[in-house]
């Protein structure tokens, strides 16, 4: 293995007496250190403290003397550059050199180093938002150590700008970021979206659709936010002028970490609205003005019948309505209740649309679960098929254990999310206990999961402490730090992952005749068992999906592992007896 030195940082005050020292200091380093930091690549950062949050300016530079003075003296788009705003507040510079720094590895390195600070919670704003991220090269095998040695000798400096990398990549915001490099596929996807809304957007007509399909876990957010991020970003690369985009999701746990990337990049412009809920899109915006390009994350989730404020029959119609082209990240398997249920025909009529038009993708790769394909295979045979085979011993260290108590499975669960290496654990279920969202049940306190003589509080309900609760306006249910001694359900986990996944399937689901079964009787879920009624007119039930669907949103949120405890006796014998 290479040996990998520790980078060169400098850190200065950015104003002329400053960087006048750093250069008359330069002259007394050693040759190397000179070399390092005069002729090879740089990456360097600004930063600036106002209150509580920072502000921030990621960059590379093969010159950068030249670099400072260029920022320093110059300024491209009048008073409000970045530029400027370096001349008024008290701004510090970090360098960074590196003696395995070219100039692509400099590029990735400024990337990630995006990628990271977009998740930190003390940064407010980022600047210079260049998409940078790099194919291999010669070095690019490196690039995980060096950026590592990096941030970790930042976070010596300052950690509350940098803080512990685990800290960072567990946070649903890191998750969700456009600064990910994408794979080959999602690439490919992208490049070929992208292609395909600037044809669309010469045609001129509304309610064009570009339909990406991908089962949990395929990277279908990370290529919505890098879409977004794009069509938000470059719009004057565009040789069809600016692209007014929206991005809508019918999730409020990942509708806040949106809310929250669109603010840090500064993608807002005056208009808040750009990432919302379907329905306060729909009552605002008028179908005789139609929006250039609306993206829908967690499209399964779109109603298809009306509800509260909602007055239509379909939103996704509606969005189509009011929008000259619409990209839907969608997967069937995880439609949840009754009014997001599609009708066979209608997906099938939307599927076929999108192929005659060239404009299906599928997106087939496992990005969430990191397991071999016999592991990956014996969680969809679960779900899927509905059989219980032989638990696969995983060469990736993927750990797939059954417990024999909800207690031990809590414990075990609590130990991985103390340890900082296993990362963020939480325990989460099927939809099997009361809950009344915002109202308190009655001569109790919580909510509860009840099973025997153990229990915990179910979905929301307990209150962090005073100085966290503004905090925790921002965080997704399971990085809060008190859901730890709660059990979320798949409405407050969908659409994020864990590192260990603790799942209770409760009494609504069985094992019988060696089959796993669905019973709906048990499921407090009103929403996923009452009756339909279709386009026709007649009422159908789909419990025995919808309650299949729970269960595949369960299953597939753990990276690194799965941990199950069963309440069915029988069901809970079948898993012990598939121990390896």
């Amino acid at each position: 293995m290479t040996k990998i030195d520790p980078p060169l940082i400098y850190e200065i005050e950015c104003n002329e007496k400053a960087v006048k020292k750093f250069k008359e200091d330069l002259n007394h380093e050693s040759n190397y250190k000179r070399k390092i930091i005069l002729n090879y690549p740089t990456v360097y950062l600004y930063n600036y403290k106002k209150s509580k949050y920072y502000e921030v300016y990621v960059g590379e530079t093969s010159d950068i003397i030249r670099r400072i003075t260029q920022h320093f003296y110059k300024s491209r788009r009048g008073k409000n550059d970045w530029q400027e705003v370096l001349k008024k507040q008290s701004v510090k510079m970090i360098i960074m050199g590196h003696n395995h720094f070219n100039k692509s590895l400099t590029l990735d390195i400024e990337h990630r180093l995006m990628l990271y600070l977009s998740a930190v919670e003390n940064v407010e704003r980022i600047y210079n938002r260049r998409g940078n991220s790099q194919n291999e090269y010669y070095t690019s095998d490196e690039l995980n150590l060096v950026f590592s040695k990096i941030w970790k000798q930042l976070g010596t400096h300052n950690p509350e700008l940098f803080p512990l990398e685990s800290i960072i990549t567990d946070s649903a915001l890191f998750k969700a970021s456009p600064f990910h490099k994408l794979t080959e596929e999602q690439y490919e996807a992208k490049r070929e979206i992208l292609s395909k809304v600037q044809i669309a957007l010469k045609s001129n007509i509304k309610g064009q659709v570009i339909f990406v399909s991908g089962e949990a876990g395929t990277g279908k957010t990370v290529l919505n936010s890098s879409l977004f991020y794009e069509l938000s970003t470059y719009q004057e690369h565009s040789d069809i002028g600016k692209i007014n985009s929206y991005l809508l999701v019918n999730h409020e746990q990942q509708l806040t970490v949106y809310k929250q990337i669109a603010e840090k990049l500064d993608l807002y412009k005056g208009n808040k609205e750009i990432v919302s809920k379907p329905t306060q899109f729909i009552n605002k915006q008028s179908a005789h003005n139609p929006v250039d390009v609306v993206l829908i994350d967690e499209a399964h989730l779109l109603w298809t019948q009306g509800k509260q404020s909602y007055r239509g029959n379909n939103q996704l119609k509606d969005i189509m309505e009011r929008a000259k082209v619409v990209i839907v990240m969608f997967d069937k398997k995880q439609i949840l209740r009754t009014e997001q249920y599609w009708e066979a025909q209608m997906i099938e009529q939307l599927e076929s649309q999108a192929k005659s038009n060239n404009s299906y993708i599928e997106l087939k790769s496992q990005l969430r679960i990191n397991a071999g394909s016999d592991t990956i295979k014996w969680i969809r045979n679960f779900i899927d098929e509905q059989k219980i085979n032989n638990i696969p011993y995983d060469k990736n260290g993927y750990e797939i254990t059954i417990f024999d108590t909800p207690k031990q499975l809590h414990k075990e669960i609590k130990a991985k999310s103390k340890n900082t290496e296993a990362g963020l654990s939480r325990l989460i279920a099927t939809f099997d206990w009361e809950y009344i969202d915002k109202t308190p049940p009655r001569f109790k306190k919580y909510w509860e999961v009840v099973i025997d003589n153990w229990k915990l509080p179910w979905n929301l309900q307990i209150q962090p402490k005073k100085e966290d609760r503004k905090k925790n306006k921002k965080l997704a249910w399971a990085e809060q730090k008190h859901t730890i001694e709660e059990v979320g359900s798949t409405f407050t986990i969908q659409g994020f992952d864990l590192n260990y996944a603790g799942v209770i399937l409760g009494p609504s689901v069985k094992y019988r005749n060696g089959k796993v079964v669905f019973d709906p009787s048990c499921s407090k879920n009103k929403k996923a068992i009452q009756n339909r009624t279709l386009s026709d007119g007649s009422k159908q039930n789909f419990a025995d999906m919808l309650l299949r669907n729970e269960i595949n949103v369960l299953l597939t949120r753990g990276v690194n592992g799965l941990y199950i405890y069963a309440q069915d006796k029988e069901l809970r014998e079948a898993l012990q007896n598939a121990k390896y």
